[in-house]
């Protein structure tokens, strides 16, 4: 990520997204009240690029983020960053854990915690534009309020951590996505992209041919999931994620079979995977195919 590069994420100053955009490296972060503004201001040219979470380990996709790159501009993911979450019950300086009668915080924050929350008398939650507007909110009040939230959040907004660690799964982890206006990421050789696909007409076997186009290619998919296309219940589009880069010829070729005879295809990016660097699936599959192309054919040799 280029220096002076001015980056939208969701705010305010606390966040999640403002930890994940703390990795890009040396950037201007510029604070958001929305998702949906984050991405608003990367279309009309405000910022450079935005940061925005698209998936959680614990509760999923977040719509939001999914909707508004599917539905309202026409951007592209450049790269994914994947944070681990550790999420705290934070409360004004001198505030027990007994005293705290109410829990604000975002929504897939509160539904991370669902256990520990239970666990909770007579608490009621309610719903923050995000963790750390939750904590400037209770830093704020004189209630007896507590904000689930980041430990960054805390010092941020001198609250205290009343309770640590309240996820309902240690492993819980976020992924975020940088997207832009136009430019598509040169591969590195562990790429994934992502598109969406709409069917003109639902008949029977129609996922059932979009999905064969991978197999055949032994392309690798790592998510299929469905979304509705708001014209209508029962209307769906396919988001879709595989290993690969729409330069590689293979994914290309793919791409084109679908938009040519299948579907319309609305292109979300290839962009490099983040993590630990996993082996090429595609030569796995086509090494299993062959091995049993080759059983296959021994057997046959042995027709008389």
């Amino acid at each position: 990520m280029g220096t002076g590069q001015r980056i939208g994420y969701l705010g305010p100053e606390g966040s999640f997204s403002h930890q994940a955009a703390g990795l890009l490296g040396n950037v201007e972060t510029v604070p958001f009240a929305t998702i949906a503004d984050v991405l608003a201001g990367v279309a009309d040219e405000s910022i450079d690029r935005g940061i925005v979470p698209l998936e959680n380990a614990i509760e999923g996709t977040v719509s939001a983020t999914l909707d508004g790159l599917i539905f309202d501009h026409e951007l592209v993911i450049e790269q994914e960053v994947v944070l681990p979450i550790h999420l705290h019950l934070l409360a004004r300086q001198g505030t027990s854990l007994e005293d705290v009668r109410e829990v604000l915080s975002y929504t897939h924050a509160l539904e991370q915690c669902r256990h520990f929350l239970r666990s909770l008398d007579n608490v009621t939650t309610q719903i923050c534009a995000s963790t750390s507007d939750a904590a400037r909110l209770v830093s704020t009040g004189s209630a007896p309020l507590g904000a689930i939230a980041s430990a960054l959040a805390a010092e941020i907004f001198n609250l205290e951590i009343v309770a640590s660690d309240i996820e309902d799964h240690g492993d819980n982890e976020t992924r975020f996505i940088v997207v832009g206006r136009t430019r598509v990421p040169a591969p590195t050789g562990h790429d994934r992209t992502s598109i969406v696909c709409f069917q003109s007409a639902d008949r029977p076997g129609s996922l059932y041919g979009m999905l064969g186009q991978f197999a055949a290619r032994n392309l690798n998919l790592t998510k299929l999931e469905s979304r509705p296309t708001k014209r209508g219940l029962g209307e769906y589009c396919f988001i879709i994620e595989f290993d690969g880069h729409v330069a590689d010829e293979i994914v290309a070729d793919c791409l084109a079979d679908l938009q040519a005879h299948l579907v319309q295809v609305k292109f979300l990016g290839s962009y490099p995977v983040t993590g630990e660097v996993a082996a090429d699936k595609r030569e796995e599959v086509t090494a299993a195919q062959s091995a049993a192309s080759d059983w296959i054919a021994e057997i046959k040799s042995r027709i008389s």
